[in-house]
């Protein structure tokens, strides 16, 4: 019950579940609908959203209705880290780009039509690549300069987007790792790939014999990651199951802060099983030293609570909210 009190307020913020599920899962069994209702404080007053999920999801903010959930975008920020967040440093790229689109999208609304129109081009250029792999059309090169010069500017963009983002979330996240790791070791982020058109469209065009033996786009934004150090080492290979923790917790935290300078309020932070395979050091910081932030965390070790100096505790019970 913890994780969905958390998954219905991440719910609120127009995103998709945390968790990857779809929205008829949703629904709990045997009944027709779900709905979420959110009072919160924003913009300087109070406003509400409504969500109901049933074979689509509808939303209202302000008891008015929205075309799409997605619109609400922005209206009640939130940060949210799970355990599924860790894949962020032990999986591949994939997660990485998916982690730093989604906060961009959060804080530069323009951003979403940049990723969208290097998507639809990419998704046409790979069905013309793998139509001429598989012999249903002669190869054009003509036809493929043009696909090239659309993701050759649309793609510098992503990219553009992407370092900016990583150069303001970079020294925020250092220095949370640094409070949270009490000075033992460091931490690295980078993205290193060029934001230039023509360096793309020279390494588009370099590729595209490989491409074509492929039957897809090798080379681009959709193949870039971010580098993630800690203590001068690769995370990914050499961190340890603590270090990696606090590494992601970093990146999230680093991402509240950046979004409370972007929206000029602070956004709602949900720590859903955090604590585990922490430290004593790194726990004291998430439940005392997160100032300014309205916080939510969630464990399963009553004596986790402790070490709480101020906030309240709730209890959850047969799917019921108890405060201690």
């Amino acid at each position: 019950g913890k994780t969905n009190l958390l998954e219905s307020l991440w719910l609120a913020t127009g995103g998709k579940s945390f968790r990857g599920s779809k929205d008829k899962e949703l629904v709990k069994f045997g009944a027709e609908s779900a709905s979420v209702d959110v009072r919160f404080f924003g913009e300087r007053r109070e406003q509400t959203i409504r969500l109901e999920i049933k074979e689509r999801r509808k939303a209202q903010l302000n008891g008015v209705a929205l075309s799409t959930a997605s619109h609400l975008m922005g209206r009640f920020p939130a940060v949210i880290f799970s355990p599924d967040h860790l894949a962020l440093i032990k999986d591949g790229p994939e997660g990485r780009r998916r982690f730093i689109d989604a906060a961009c999208c959060q804080l530069r609304p323009l951003y979403i039509k940049t990723l969208t129109a290097y998507t639809r081009v990419l998704t046409q250029r790979n069905k013309l690549i793998k139509a001429i792999k598989s012999g249903e059309q002669r190869e054009d090169p003509y036809l493929l300069d043009v696909f090239d010069d659309h993701l050759s500017v649309s793609g510098a963009q992503v990219r553009m987007f992407r370092k900016q983002y990583i150069e303001s979330l970079s020294p925020l996240a250092t220095t949370i790792y640094d409070h949270l790791a009490n000075g033992r070791e460091a931490l690295h982020i980078g993205y290193e790939e060029s934001d230039d058109a023509a360096a793309l469209a020279s390494a588009l065009k370099a590729a595209r014999q490989t491409d074509l033996r492929a039957g897809f786009t090798t080379v681009g934004p959709h193949r870039d990651d971010i580098e993630i150090m800690i203590g001068g080492t690769a995370a990914r290979a050499f961190g340890s199951q603590g270090q990696q923790r606090s590494g992601v917790l970093s990146l999230k935290l680093a991402e509240a802060e950046l979004l409370s300078r972007g929206y000029y309020e602070k956004p709602v932070i949900l720590l859903d099983d955090v604590m585990s395979e922490l430290d004593h050091t790194r726990r004291d910081y998430i439940l005392n030293h997160m100032d300014g932030f309205q916080v939510f965390i969630t464990c399963c070790e009553p004596d986790t609570i402790t070490r709480l100096v101020s906030g309240k505790v709730f209890r959850i019970e047969n799917g019921t909210v108890k405060e201690e």
